[in-house]
């Protein structure tokens, strides 16, 4: 489905309002909505000349570190790999392989954000036990866990972690296990066919300086890949919806799950397990900024309203492309407002909830609980407060709120029927302050 001939011209007034201010030589961009590509647009002179903007690689900076996020989550998820463990069960005894796996992809490891070194982004790369010889560990700049501190060199480390599990290099596994599965044919380690030059624009001169396609070596899974719009819109569809042969949603639930910040940015851009989250949207946006000497790049998905957007510019700086991205979903959203997802009839009342669906009350507080979908869904004033589910094993468990995590005990008397609802000492009651209840049963002070 795609937009309508209005909204496709907001959207590309917004589109040359970030080119032009932004002196970007070239920019492509496009919006997802249920899965699939709405919009694509391009503003600037043509990157490639005489080809499809959007068949054009840019390079897509440290998107990359999503990717090696991926693979490091498709491990943890098969049993090879547990979060808390350090990298150094992998990788052996190197500089702040003591980090876990962890703190590595939540950039809360404490460790410097650059290798030491000339500028890894712009020169020849390293092997990695050159990159571990010259970076020892005493480079520290927090301890391990204190806060958010954003670290290149934390993904070398992770990338190799990724190539010696999987006995192979890093490229060959994101080429295997991300690329061939979601079928981006058009994503590459170095740039292949049609591909536009990085370029700075001089401050003053407004003139051009174009920028190396480096091959950054043992960086590489910091920033070293190439993509086309349209690949990356594919790439913003799996982020969206999952994908069963890379992760699934509950699993990028995971990944997006806000774990690290500063103070600075307090809760307008959080970081979890390799993704961004902003705020943003219908309240928040997943996914990675970008950047690379000559490059500017950014995806974005919004899971409320089932869209995304991606965008790729050949400048090394001016207008931030992460909020070229968050401008032309808000437009989208206020020409073409996300539609409902169709109210679907359960298939009934599992039953271990048999006799649950109704009003509760913790307290004096009512709640409505009632079935949607396959889940059980607590209400008060009529807005969501928690959702339960039944697990594999039977045990009632929550699934968001504060409730999220704990177990719901459906407590019946003899002969079947409910008595009360237990989540962690909350009881829940058909009448206020039940005095058959447990405390705290009865009106308080009776």
């Amino acid at each position: 489905m795609t937009v309508s001939d209005h909204t496709d011209r907001r959207l590309l007034v917004r589109l040359a309002h970030a080119q032009s201010t932004g002196r970007l030589p070239s920019v492509v961009a496009g919006l997802l909505r249920d899965g699939a590509p709405a919009w694509f647009g391009s503003y600037g002179s043509p990157a490639v000349p005489d080809h499809d903007p959007l068949d054009v690689q840019y390079r897509i900076g440290s998107i990359t570190k999503t990717m090696t996020a991926v693979l490091v989550l498709q491990l943890v998820r098969d049993g090879r790999l547990a979060l808390y463990d350090p990298a150094a069960t992998v990788v052996g005894d190197v500089g702040y392989a003591d980090r876990s796996v962890r703190d590595l992809l939540a950039h809360s490891s404490g460790m410097q954000s650059e290798p030491v070194g000339s500028w890894w982004e712009r020169s020849a790369g390293l092997s990695f036990d050159e990159l571990t010889a010259a970076n020892d560990g005493s480079g520290g700049v927090f301890a391990a866990g204190d806060r958010f501190h954003y670290s290149n060199l934390g993904y070398a480390l992770l990338g190799e972690l990724v190539a010696r599990l999987h006995g192979s290099t890093w490229w060959e596994a994101v080429q295997q296990r991300i690329l061939a599965p979601l079928g981006m044919t058009r994503t590459s380690y170095l740039p292949e066919g049609a591909a536009a030059q990085g370029q700075s624009v001089h401050p003053y001169d407004g003139t051009l300086v174009a920028e190396p396609a480096t091959d950054t070596g043992a960086m590489a899974p910091a920033g070293q890949v190439w993509a086309t719009i349209q690949d990356l819109a594919t790439y913003a569809v799996f982020l969206g919806r999952g994908h069963p042969d890379v992760l699934s949603v509950e699993e990028l639930d995971r990944a997006y799950t806000p774990l690290s910040s500063t103070p600075e940015d307090g809760t307008r851009s959080l970081h979890g397990l390799g993704f961004q989250i902003f705020a943003g949207g219908s309240g928040t946006l997943a996914g990675h900024t970008g950047s690379m000497p000559g490059f500017l790049a950014t995806v974005l998905v919004d899971r409320k309203r089932r869209t995304g957007g991606v965008v790729l510019a050949n400048a090394t700086a001016g207008y931030s492309p992460a909020a070229v991205v968050m401008e032309l979903l808000d437009e989208l959203e206020r020409c073409e407002p996300t539609i409902a997802e169709p109210w679907l009839p359960s298939a009934g009342v599992p039953d271990e909830l048999s006799g649950v669906p109704g009003v509760w009350h913790w307290g004096n507080t009512p709640f409505v609980l009632a079935m949607e979908g396959t889940d059980l869904v607590a209400r008060r004033n009529g807005a969501e407060a928690y959702r339960f589910g039944v697990a594999d094993d039977g045990r009632v468990v929550g699934r968001t709120g504060y409730h999220a995590g704990e177990e719901m005990h459906v407590v019946r008397r003899p002969g079947g029927s409910v008595r009360y609802l237990d989540v962690a000492t909350f009881i829940y009651t058909r009448t206020p302050y039940d005095p058959d209840a447990p405390i705290p049963g009865g009106l308080p002070g009776a």
